[in-house]
């Protein structure tokens, strides 16, 4: 059985069932052997059925003497069975499952696993698991009582058990064919490939695990490395259509007449990009930096360049406000210049100067903001030579991939303001060149967090009145919830808030109004025109609205710690202080963090070593992989991952089980081309 096969290849695995695997994340044969048990129940306690105890929790083994269905005096639906070993009988006990009945037959050997207590004052074992043995078999193998029982991650439909049966006869079949995808290990005292799964799924002991889990993390970060190099070789492979001279006074000139000095990192990222724009490759590198760092104008620099050397730049953002946002950005720093900037906000318009225009004038531009639109085949273009593509999560590889296209092998600057620890960002993004902005622009200071308890609620009100600033009120839902009746959302607090600040003007923003509407209230909200604006969190990203000092965001604890940052992150934009109110009926260790830590990059640190790798920052980003397996402590082993990476993927052809889940493997990692 080839791991890169997809799961339906597996026998009694049609589509239904593949569906429903899918919501687990497993796809191929290889996802379901790295699905691996989150606990273990020890049902390892085989006991003779005279001598069980009250509350004990025991498997006891023996044949069915008889089942019947029953009904109690309080007209519960029950099952009673009896069952003897060699020492005596026990009763026992399941309620409303009538099916037993037919599957539990007089004569039949069982293994049950459950919990003992007293049934009409006698000791009787109550709804325990079942597995069925073969009647004159001498050594009896165990899968879902009688050992360590491994429970997994499930699904509607889809239980612990099914899991366990499936993924066990899959490990037998592998077993018999010898499979070992990952060649030989660098490390000989490293467990083997099969071992290591038989022992993570079906441990003896608990000793077993961790060795386990550690070898097939050190699985896991090898796919990704080995992927990210092979993405890295064939980018260097490409030929460079668009070479770059590097004019150093007019670069300085447009430096010199920004309103602010660039910080260290700042610089630093721009020396990176120059030497790359030089490079006899396309360029390729991802610019990582906290919210308020400073990549726009890093970017800007980089677009300048391209437009001193006489080529197009495509600047994609993911959302009209963003797109707008960069737009209005941009054509401020180059105005002095007299470089006009457009913006594309659908596929048949062409902003410049806030004026329509023909989308067959795009050609005439050098540089282009806009949406996914950019990638409409409508849009004349003429020699793109640079592709900034900002916050490169929220795209997939195929619009990554199509707006690389809309040049010929152009350079390729990519963005984003979620801060990942280096350590996983050299992992996940090994086939890009990394810039990090650590530093922030002088003069700003850090936003002052506070988690409020519902108690203080009034108070907090009463304080924001009192600052006479303009703020934000970010609710996690744009309509009320059935069934969430305690989160607020956008409309009704709208209506709640417009008494509470009857002196403010307030407007309101969410996700359905027409995109001309939202332009409409966040111009006004620039303006001062509104004093709070509610919202949803639309605004996590491309509002830069320096006047606004008060982020309030309700219901904190639904949003995961990348978001809440982000949401921090409209505001302190500015010299002026400003503040972050994090409303949470129930406020966790991970959301206090907020109010002592202002750096994304730390947060995000602190984040994975209290949650693990999984999610980072505890919400599933677009684009970024989540690991399956690996957590903070393994981290240690990338330099030994990296190392073996580099010694295998030479050998791929000779690997072809290696070589087909370093192609299939799903994850997505940043390759613009």
């Amino acid at each position: 059985m080839n791991p890169a096969s997809l799961v339906t290849a597996l026998s009694g695995i049609g589509p239904s069932l593949a569906k429903k695997l899918e919501k687990l994340e497993i796809n191929t044969v290889f996802d379901l052997l790295y699905h691996l048990p989150f606990r273990y129940l020890d049902r390892s306690l085989i006991t003779p059925a005279a001598l069980v105890q009250v509350g004990e929790l025991v498997t006891i083994i023996g044949q069915i003497d008889s089942i019947t269905n029953i009904r109690a005096k309080s007209g519960k639906m029950m099952q009673k069975a009896s069952l003897s070993d060699s020492s005596g009988k026990i009763d026992i006990i399941w309620f409303y499952q009538p099916y037993l009945t037919r599957t539990l037959k007089p004569n039949q050997k069982v293994s049950l696993s459950g919990k003992v207590d007293f049934f009409n004052r006698r000791p009787a074992l109550i709804s325990p698991d079942y597995e069925l043995l073969t009647p004159n078999s001498e050594s009896v193998l165990l899968l879902h009582t009688g050992r360590l029982v491994p429970i997994y991650p499930e699904t509607a439909g889809l239980t612990s058990k099914w899991l366990r049966t499936k993924i066990h006869s899959l490990l037998s079949e592998l077993a018999s064919d010898r499979v070992e995808p990952f060649a030989q290990r660098v490390q000989p005292s490293a467990l083997g490939w099969k071992q290591a799964l038989q022992n993570i799924h079906f441990p003896q002991n608990l000793d077993q695990v961790q060795p386990a889990r550690q070898r097939l993390a050190f699985d896991e970060l090898l796919l990704l490395q080995i992927r990210a190099l092979k993405h890295k070789q064939q980018w260097q492979a490409t030929k460079l259509a668009h070479s770059f001279a590097i004019d150093q006074e007019k670069i300085l000139q447009f430096i010199n007449a920004l309103p602010f000095n660039l910080t260290p990192s700042q610089n630093q990222a721009l020396k990176d990009i120059l030497t790359d724009l030089s490079a006899s490759v396309p360029m390729n590198r991802l610019l990582e930096g906290d919210v308020g760092s400073g990549k726009t104008v890093v970017a800007a620099t980089t677009a300048y360049i391209a437009y001193l050397n006489g080529f197009q730049t495509l600047f994609m953002a993911p959302t009209q406000i963003l797109a707008s946002q960069h737009h209005a950005t941009l054509s401020a720093l180059f105005k002095p210049f007299g470089i006009e900037v457009g913006l594309i906000t659908s596929q048949s318009k062409l902003k410049i100067n806030n004026s329509s225009r023909s989308a067959s004038e795009s050609s005439i531009l050098k540089i282009i903001v806009g949406t996914h639109a950019l990638l409409s085949q409508t849009l004349q273009l003429n020699e793109v030579g640079l592709v900034i593509i900002d916050e490169q999560h929220r795209f997939g590889v195929v619009q990554r991939a199509a707006a690389s296209a809309r040049g010929q092998s152009p350079h390729v600057l990519t963005m984003t303001a979620t801060p990942i620890p280096r350590t996983i960002a050299l992992t996940l993004y090994g086939d890009l060149d990394l810039s990090l902005l650590t530093d922030m622009p002088p003069g700003r200071l850090p936003v002052k967090t506070w988690v409020v308890p519902e108690s203080k609620r009034a108070a907090a009100y009463e304080w924001i009145k009192k600052q006479q600033t303009q703020a934000f009120i970010v609710c996690p839902f744009i309509e009320e919830s059935e069934t969430l009746t305690s989160v607020k959302s956008a409309k009704s607090e709208y209506a709640k808030l417009a008494k509470i600040f009857s002196e403010s003007n307030l407007g309101l923003l969410h996700g359905k109004l027409q995109t001309k509407d939202k332009q409409q209230v966040i111009t006004k909200f620039r303006a001062g025109e509104y004093d709070i604006l509610v919202t949803t969190p639309i605004v996590e990203v491309g509002i830069d609205i320096p006047s606004a000092t008060i982020m309030v965001i309700e219901g904190a604890d639904r949003f995961g710690l990348a978001q809440l940052h982000q949401l921090r992150g409209r505001v302190g934009r500015s010299s002026s202080q400003s503040y972050c109110l994090l409303f949470s009926p129930t406020p966790s260790d991970r959301i206090k963090a907020l109010e002592t830590m202002t750096s994304g990059f730390e947060l995000a640190e602190n984040d994975l070593k209290l949650r693990g790798a999984g999610n980072i920052y505890g919400t599933s980003q677009h684009g970024v992989p989540n690991f399956k397996i690996a957590r903070y402590d393994d981290f240690s082993l990338i330099p030994h991952v990296q190392k073996e990476a580099q010694r295998l993927l030479p050998k791929l052809n000779e690997l072809p089980l290696l070589r087909d889940l370093v192609e299939k493997d799903k994850i997505d990692l940043i390759q613009p081309n």
